[in-house]
């Protein structure tokens, strides 16, 4: 083999192994951004849908986060017609304490409405969000076990006030949160809202139509 030849095999070679290389990280950057793991239990928390759904959709959401609440106004409400009314999902959520003592209360009292009454948890759920102040005073106190109450007098007629009010002061539903908790780790959510689809983990939960794409290829799966 001549130098000439000698040396486009070697770059040929070279450009081989870039391709290699190239197409292996583009399959790590894919892994990474659908996280594929275990689907977290859904058994015991709020959950909205018909229970025989193909596809389940968890949010790890936390009351005091500004992004939970405009993905509830934004995306949640399409997924909500095209999905979940459809009988094609169901949609659960899970407590996110990265807020501190305020999110820790918020999630106590829904804990307890749902242990009361889980028809009234979404009304409740929706309006502990929907009091969320403006993004500029979001660190602004503003969960207080007065206001919880509150919120639930208006939203959610069937509990009993005063036990939830004991819930929330002494911590009774403390366990509850603590599981939610449990799963925060295991599923190692680090950023809210977190949405998890049939186990994937959506990179980025605005992009409706990523969540589409998701949707539509679980729903492939379960009528192959």
């Amino acid at each position: 083999m001549n130098s000439k030849k000698l040396v486009l095999f070697t770059l040929g070679f070279i450009a081989l192994l870039v391709a290699i290389v190239f197409l292996v990280n583009q399959q790590d950057k894919d892994t990474q951004s659908n996280k594929k793991a275990e689907h977290p239990p859904i058994e015991q928390q709020p959950t909205m849908g018909k229970t025989d759904a193909p596809v389940s959709i968890v949010e790890f959401g936390d009351y005091k986060c500004p992004s939970c609440k405009a993905w509830g106004e934004t995306v949640f409400p399409q997924l909500e017609k095209e999905f979940i009314q459809t009988g094609k999902a169901t949609f659960s959520y899970i407590n996110v304490l990265f807020h501190g003592e305020e999110s820790t209360l918020a999630a106590l009292a829904s804990e307890s409405v749902y242990k009361q009454d889980p028809d009234s948890f979404w009304a409740f759920h929706n309006a502990v969000f929907a009091q969320q102040p403006e993004t500029q005073q979001h660190d602004n106190q503003w969960v207080t076990s007065e206001k919880l109450v509150e919120i639930a007098k208006e939203t959610a007629p069937e509990i009993d006030l005063k036990q939830l009010e004991e819930d929330i002061n002494t911590e009774g539903t403390k366990e509850e949160v603590k599981k939610d908790d449990d799963l925060v780790k295991e599923f190692n959510v680090e950023l809210t809202p977190t949405i998890i689809i049939n186990g994937v983990m959506v990179e980025d939960p605005f992009d409706y139509d990523a969540i589409v794409s998701l949707i539509e290829k679980e729903l492939e799966k379960k009528n192959e």
